[in-house]
């Protein structure tokens, strides 16, 4: 187990505490996630259409190589799954007026309807974790995920931060 140092004089993470955050962590995701599996499987859809959605959504006019970068996925698979949002009318493709190599990518009507839908169920999900846990947690359990990121993702974050405010 990799060596843990104490975050407080009280508080020593012994392997105990460590694989019940991993267990909790697994749970919490498997839950977090059933009810928008749902909502996709009625629409012959899964997790890596869900995530493309939410992130175009999030993000309209993304490239498809900011896309590729986010999800990290191959582009044959990111191929397949914009495919197939395209075909069934959640997702459109535009060419950039600066470039023209470059593909940018928007939610229909449609597709922004299913976003908010599964967004908002898992939203709902956060606010009441939130609210149970009180305001402290919320800060605290975003410094614990940002914790379990790997640098890359932290950059990429940071990155993506910042362009938000420019």
């Amino acid at each position: 187990m990799a060596d843990v140092k104490p975050i407080s004089k009280a508080l020593f993470l012994r392997e105990e505490e460590l694989r019940r955050g991993i267990e909790l962590m697994f749970f919490a995701y498997r839950d977090f996630t059933g009810e928008a599996d749902s909502i996709l499987a009625e629409k012959n859809m899964g997790r890596a259409h869900h995530r493309a959605i939410y992130f175009i959504g999030r993000h309209p006019g993304i490239t498809v190589s900011s896309l590729l970068t986010i999800l990290c996925i191959t582009k044959q698979s990111l191929s397949r799954v914009l495919s197939g949002l395209m075909r069934d009318g959640y997702v459109i493709q535009r060419l950039s007026a600066t470039d023209r190599r470059q593909r940018l990518l928007h939610l229909t009507q449609a597709g922004t309807t299913l976003e908010t839908r599964l967004t908002s169920v898992q939203g709902r999900r956060f606010a009441a974790a939130y609210q149970e846990a009180g305001v402290d947690a919320v800060a605290g359990f975003q410094r614990v995920l940002r914790g379990l990121l790997d640098n890359s993702t932290v950059n990429q974050l940071t990155r993506h931060d910042q362009s938000a405010i420019d």
